[in-house]
């Protein structure tokens, strides 16, 4: 499983799939859950034996929020629904804060910032 190596912590294996613009998740393989964010215990069964795989990065908005500040635009808080069947927070480019809405498709990017790769989605082409 490309990116695994069973001596590096669940979140440094993570970063390196954001470094090379690809977004890791886990799933196990006693009860098949998708896992996100990477740990070392199954959160639904609680087994050890949790296997690396690469999203598509497809997904939509299922929970969002605009967060407001007093000297600067306002920007949005997004919980994400990949296909997998996991969530993750994160955020939605592209749009104004105030428009993103739940249920809008998005897909997964790795931007490249000051403290290093975020993922992070853009609204869906089409």
């Amino acid at each position: 499983m490309a990116g695994f190596r069973a001596d590096k912590p669940p979140a440094e294996v993570y970063r390196g799939y954001l470094e090379s613009g690809r977004l890791g998740f886990q799933r196990c393989a006693g009860c098949g859950a998708a896992v996100f964010y990477p740990r070392v215990l199954c959160p639904a069964c609680g087994g050890t034996s949790l296997g690396w795989e690469t999203s598509g990065g497809r997904g939509m908005v299922y929970a969002t929020t605009a967060v407001y500040h007093r000297d600067r635009e306002p920007h949005n808080v997004a919980l994400v629904e990949l296909e997998e069947g996991f969530r993750m927070m994160s955020r939605v480019d592209g749009l104004p804060a105030e428009e993103v809405r739940i249920g809008t498709p998005v897909v997964f990017e790795v931007r490249r910032e000051e403290g290093g790769p975020v993922a992070v989605f853009v609204p869906e082409e089409g």
